[in-house]
């Protein structure tokens, strides 16, 4: 750390009554003057006193302060004398502009502008009372104007710190949703796909022991790449898993077939179709293709058995398409809104993009969606 921000650091954790405590006895002794508070007597010195006193107590009562520092100040205009101590009202004015509304500011400076007068009328030399009315009031001025500085530049603090604060909480919350929609999506798919799996197991098991081996294979497989997705998607242990992520990189467009396979495995016949270069597409909007088109197969292996379903993704630098349809039987009415179809909406607003899930024209269920790669938000 360098010497001025430790110094900055130093000052800060001063508390603030000791911080106004050394500031009043600082004013108190520049202000005593060549001998005229020592040699005016004990009225004067207490005068010089009852000035600079209050301001300890300057940050936690201002408008008080002010008061007890202006009623001194009168005391000492009706006692007829002069002290330099006076340099005590620009703080109390300065701190009342600083820490309360502006109304009790101009309130406060309209006070001490009242003093000003009374003060030049009396100790002004002869023909100058003008210019010390003046001279005084620049005075005042210039402690008002640096108290609603400081007011303005703390108020600015503070908002920029909450507007930080909240920017961290929608970080967070985002962060949160996002993970909500993995582990949903990873969940849901891979133990729908080991179910069939073990399901299909269990019922050649006894006919064809290869086949049911076979789908036992394809069960611990699903099992480690769902453990690989979460591990990704929780981002836990990142120093340990950067090998494994770079050996085992997010889903992409690339991935869509070995899902189709894993659908295939699973008893969902599945044929995929892509066109367009991927090396187009962003990482992050493959991987909201890749969770698209695993939400939509999860949802037709688990609602529509027997059905066939159909992947086509088409690519362009400027935009996304993909439609996953099947000709299952569906219910006649919509598909509830569960928390899988809400991900989906979600991960395509995130690229302004439009999605719709309903009964195809032809039988069966369809879910299109389209992702906006021009964007200036896009991820």
């Amino acid at each position: 750390m360098n010497p001025a921000a430790r110094l900055t650091t130093t000052i800060r954790s001063v508390p603030p009554t000791a911080a106004d405590a050394l500031l009043a006895a600082v004013i108190f002794t520049v202000t005593l003057g060549p001998g005229r508070v020592t040699e005016g007597g004990p009225h004067t010195l207490a005068l010089q006193v009852a000035l600079v006193a209050p301001l300890v107590w300057r940050r936690r009562a201002p408008l008080l302060v002010l008061c007890a520092t202006g009623g001194a100040a009168a005391l000492q205009w009706v006692a007829g004398v002069q002290l330099p101590a006076d340099a005590a009202l620009l703080v109390a004015l300065y701190t009342v502009a600083a820490h309360r509304p502006w109304r009790a500011a101009l309130a406060a400076t309209l006070a001490l502008e009242t003093g000003v007068v009374l003060a030049a009328t009396r100790w002004a030399p002869p023909g100058q009372t003008p210019f010390t009315v003046a001279a005084l009031s620049a005075m005042s001025a210039a402690a008002l104007a640096a108290g609603l500085w400081t007011r303005a530049r703390q108020t600015h603090l503070t908002f920029l710190e909450r507007d930080r604060d909240q920017r961290a909480r929608l970080a967070v919350a985002e962060e949160r949703a996002r993970m909500t929609r993995d582990m949903h999506d990873i969940v849901t798919h891979n133990l729908s796909v080991m179910v069939a799996l073990a399901d299909s197991a269990a019922y050649v098991h006894d006919r064809a022991p290869r086949q049911a081996a076979a789908a036992m294979t394809q069960i611990a497989d699903t099992g480690r790449q769902a453990l690989r997705d979460m591990r990704r998607s929780l981002g836990a242990d990142q120093g340990a898993d950067q090998e494994e992520a770079a050996l085992h990189p997010a889903p992409g467009v690339a991935q869509l077939h070995p899902l189709a396979d894993r659908m295939r495995a699973a008893g969902l016949p599945t044929r995929l179709h892509i066109t367009g270069n991927p090396a187009d597409v962003p990482a992050a909007a493959q991987l909201t293709l890749y969770r698209l088109a695993q939400e939509a197969l999860t949802n037709t292996l688990r609602h529509a058995p027997g059905a066939q379903a159909h992947v086509q993704v088409r690519l362009t630098p400027a935009r996304a398409d993909i439609e996953v349809t099947d000709d299952g039987r569906h219910p006649t009415t919509p598909q509830p809104a569960g928390r899988g179809l809400a991900g989906m909406r979600e991960r395509v607003t995130a690229y302004d993009g439009t999605l719709h899930a309903g009964p195809a024209p032809g039988g069966g269920w369809q879910i299109t969606a389209t992702l906006d790669l021009t964007g200036p938000d896009t991820p």
